[in-house]
């Protein structure tokens, strides 16, 4: 099964590296550098996952994922936290947010992409 994908980080480092692992897996792919221009992508967009880091410019994971639940097209869309932190609070937060997973960067390709078929598969 393939599987459209927004994913949400301001670094271009880690956008390369989920380009990289995702597309070549099938992926179909679509990239934002922040919470703002994962809005602007998400327009029009039906992806089966999102995947979003939390410290970001403008507006950070927490926020966009509270917009991206307030819109009843994606209330049920699989949203997956990659980031480096891994303090229980701010995974509470997440959760209260609307997210579905939390995944620690760095983060393993096919772990990744096996987390990504369970929740929207």
């Amino acid at each position: 099964m393939s599987l459209t994908v927004l994913a949400v980080d301001d670094s271009r480092t880690i956008r390369d590296m989920l380009r990289l692992a995702l597309t070549k897996a099938g992926v179909e792919l679509h990239l934002a550098e922040d919470g703002v221009h994962g809005l602007e992508v998400l327009e029009g967009l039906r992806p089966d996952a999102i995947i979003s880091d939390i410290n970001m410019p403008r507006l950070d994971g927490f926020g966009f994922i509270e917009a991206v639940r307030r819109q009843d097209q994606y209330r049920g869309t699989p949203i997956l936290v990659l980031t480096t932190e891994s303090a229980p609070e701010l995974k509470a937060r997440a959760r209260a947010a609307g997210a579905t997973g939390w995944i620690v960067k760095p983060f393993d390709p096919e772990k990744l992409l096996k987390a990504l078929h369970m929740v929207a598969g």
